[in-house]
C-alpha cells in the first residue's frame, strides 16, 4: 500500500490519516475470533482495569498468536509508515486495547512519543501508531479524540500519572489542552470494524470511558524507524520491545492464508522480557 502525495500532505498538516473500512469483514473476523482466548489467559501481557477483571490492554499478542503475528506483518499497516519515514521499521509496541462495554475506562490526554521518550529514551519522534478497529466505533463507545495539528508543537510538558487508571501515562494538563483545542479543535474518527487510523507519535489524543453496551476493541501497531530504536529498557520487553529487526511484510492476503509465522512466546513469556531497568545493548 502506497500513500498518495495528497495523503502525505494531509498527514503532515493534521498528524493523522483515516481509512474507513480498510480491512474486510472476513479479515476482521479472523482477529475478533482470537481475542476472547487472549483476554482469558492469565499472562502478564494482559493489563486489567482497576475495577473488576476486565482486560484494558493486551500486549505483544503477535509473539504468541498466529493471526496477530500475521497482522503485525501486514503491508497495509506497515508500508505507509515505512514510506513516511523512508527507512525500515521495527515493532516498538503491539497492543489490543479493550475498551469493553460498560467497563472500558478513559485514556487521558497524552502524546505517545512523550512516554516513548521519557520511559524508553527513544531519540526522536520517528515512530507512530497504526490502529485498526475490531468493532464499529461510534460517538458512544469511547472513540479516539485527536487535536489536529498538535503534532507540530513537538514534545509538550507532561506529568507522569500513575493513579488515574490502571496504566501509567505521561499526561498533559487541562490548561494546555484547552489552548490546543482553541487552536486546532477536536476530531473523533468513527467508522465500521476494519477501519484504520495512522497517527503521528506527537499527536495529542485521548478517549473517554465506554458507558455504552458496545465494545470498542482496537489493535495498535507502534512502528519505529530502525535508526531511532530505544536506548533504555526501563519497561518490560513485552511493553517496549528490544528486538530492532526490520519488519518483513507478508503478502496482502495474509489474514486469509495460513502463512507460517514465528511464535516465540507461545509457551510463555521469557523471563528476561518480564524485567525492566536493563541496560540497552
Amino acid at each position: 500500500m502506497k500513500l498518495t502525495q495528497a495523503q502525505m500532505d494531509q498527514f503532515e498538516r493534521d498528524g493523522y490519516l483515516f481509512f474507513p473500512g480498510h480491512f474486510s469483514p472476513p479479515e476482521i473476523k479472523v482477529l475478533v475470533d482470537e481475542v476472547p482466548a487472549l483476554y482469558a489467559q492469565r499472562r502478564p501481557e494482559n493489563v486489567r482495569e482497576k475495577t473488576g477483571d476486565v482486560v484494558r490492554t493486551n500486549f505483544a499478542a503477535h509473539m504468541y498468536s498466529a493471526p496477530f503475528a500475521r497482522l503485525a506483518r501486514h503491508p497495509r499497516m506497515v508500508e505507509p509508515v515505512r514510506q513516511l519515514f523512508g527507512e525500515p521499521v521495527y515493532m516498538h509496541q503491539f497492543k489490543i486495547n479493550g475498551k469493553q462495554a460498560f467497563d472500558g475506562d478513559l485514556w487521558q490526554w497524552h502524546q505517545d512519543y512523550g512516554t516513548w521518550k521519557n520511559d524508553d529514551q527513544m531519540p526522536g519522534p520517528r515512530a507512530m501508531n497504526v490502529a485498526i478497529f475490531l468493532d464499529e466505533v461510534n460517538e458512544f463507545n469511547g472513540p479516539l479524540m485527536f487535536i489536529p495539528g498538535s503534532h507540530k508543537l513537538g514534545v509538550l510538558e507532561a506529568a507522569h500519572d500513575t493513579s488515574t487508571t490502571s496504566y501509567p501515562l505521561w499526561t498533559i494538563n487541562n490548561e494546555t489542552i484547552r489552548k490546543l483545542v482553541d487552536r486546532g479543535g477536536i476530531v473523533a474518527p468513527k467508522g465500521p470494524a476494519g477501519s484504520m487510523i495512522l497517527f503521528h507519535g506527537c499527536l495529542v489524543h485521548a478517549s473517554s470511558s465506554n458507558l455504552s453496551p458496545w465494545n470498542r476493541v482496537s489493535v495498535y501497531l507502534s512502528l519505529c524507524a530502525v535508526s531511532n530504536h530505544i536506548r533504555r529498557f526501563k519497561r518490560p520487553g513485552y511493553i517496549a520491545h528490544r528486538d530492532f529487526t526490520p519488519i518483513e511484510c507478508l503478502p496482502d492476503d495474509c489474514l486469509h492464508m495460513d502463512y507460517d509465522v514465528p511464535l516465540p512466546w507461545k509457551d510463555g513469556t521469557p523471563a528476561e522480557e518480564l524485567q525492566g531497568n536493563l541496560k540497552a545493548a
